[in-house]
């Protein structure tokens, strides 16, 4: 019997472990509209992000403007996002990787490890008519 309960313990000890080194549930929704702000060393550049988040996964679109977006995509672990980027063919993108700390309405990080900074601030919703 006590080796029973040993074994039990351990177990449940084992996924106990397992649990807690897994991903963390998202603590953010990152849907929306996002103002990207890329800076490196010779200069700023502004763009746009539409971002869409379904349990820790992130699709979308980002860009210097609506018009010229490439497809994006991503992961949330905890207040933890990541996002690549993936240029359509002859394109090219600010960045291919870029690891940001996300609250609320602002998500600030690095790109490409350390090749510069990046904020994301969340575009405000519109209202509906009349309200």
């Amino acid at each position: 019997m006590r080796r029973l309960t040993s074994v039990w313990t351990a177990a449940v000890v084992l996924a106990l472990c397992a649990q807690a080194t897994a991903g963390q549930k998202p603590t953010v929704d990152v849907t929306g509209a996002w103002t990207v702000t890329i800076t490196r060393s010779g200069g700023t550049v502004s763009g746009l992000a539409i971002l869409s988040q379904d349990g820790s996964k992130i699709t979308g679109m980002i860009g210097p403007g609506e018009t010229e977006m490439m497809p994006a995509e991503g992961t949330v672990d905890g207040n933890k996002v990541t996002l690549l980027t993936r240029p359509r063919a002859g394109r090219t993108a600010a960045f291919a990787k870029c690891e940001l700390t996300a609250t609320a309405d602002k998500m600030t990080g690095t790109i490409d490890t350390d090749k510069g900074t990046i904020e994301f601030i969340r575009k405000p919703r519109p209202k509906p008519p009349g309200k």
